[in-house]
Parts: C-alpha cells; structure tokens; sequence
C-alpha cells in the first residue's frame, strides 16, 4: 500500500501544481486514497520532495519544468541531435547520431514535457511514450517543427 500511495504521489506532483499536504491529501481521497497528515509527511520526506522556488509546489529535487530556457536548450538539442522523427500510435521514435541518444533521452526527462509519460533510449533511438494519441500527434509535429529548425 505504502508504495502504490507514494507513486500516487508522484504521479500527482508530476501532472499539477500542489503546494500543500492537505490539497495533496484531497487530491490522494479523490483517487481512493485516504491518507493522515502524518502519513503524507512521512512520504514526502521519504520521497525526498522538495518545494519550488516561486510557486512552493512539490516537486522531486534536481527537476526542471519546461521553461522557456529549457525549451530552447531542447530545441538547439534537437536540432542537433535528431535525425528523424517517426510516431506510431502514441509512441515516437526519433534517430540520432550514434552515442547520442542516451545523453538526449535524459534532458528530455528532466525537462517533464507534459505529453511524455517517459522515454527509454539506446543508443541511437529513443522512445518516446506519449500519454495519448492526440498528445502524441502534436508532439510529433512540435518536435519535427524543432528539428527543422
């Protein structure tokens, strides 16, 4: 139970600002989730989450959002790296250079596109995991825009 409650947790943070225990609490109850205050405490110090500067939402430490630096430092990545851009159903796989792949794969997860679930990469394809068909759609149409460039 402990660990289904916590990746609740994550992925909660992951998909919305929540600045307090007890709006996370609501959040947890409206996914069947009851939880204490102590509880949640105890989770987030074990999750070593942290709060951002700015709006003091919970966040994991060492994770960037997609600002606008951020996403120019993709995009010049992409345009760099990527050698095509290729969606099926809501997965996309893009091409790099050999020994690529990897290093890009990891900057995308730290930027936290919203429509990314995750990527896996090898060494010189990475996959992309969407979290639907139209999110995939525009973001394959976002990235081959980013690669063009």
């Amino acid at each position: 139970m402990k660990s289904w409650r916590q990746s609740q947790i994550l992925e909660v943070i992951d998909a919305e600002a929540v600045s307090s225990q007890e709006t996370l609490r609501q959040k947890l109850q409206q996914r069947g989730i009851d939880a204490t205050q102590a509880t949640l405490s105890r989770d987030l110090k074990e999750l070593g989450l942290v709060k951002r500067a700015g709006d003091g939402a919970y966040t994991r430490p060492g994770r960037e959002r997609a600002g606008q630096a951020a996403v120019e430092q993709l995009r010049r990545a992409l345009a760099t790296l990527v050698r095509s851009v290729e969606r099926v159903d809501y997965l996309i796989v893009l091409r790099t250079d050999r020994g690529q792949a990897q290093g890009l794969a990891e900057f995308l997860d730290r930027v936290q596109l919203p429509e990314v679930a995750g990527t896996i990469a090898g060494d010189d394809t990475i996959l992309l995991v969407c979290r639907g068909l139209d999110l995939a759609t525009q973001m394959e149409q976002h990235l081959t825009t980013m690669v063009k460039s």
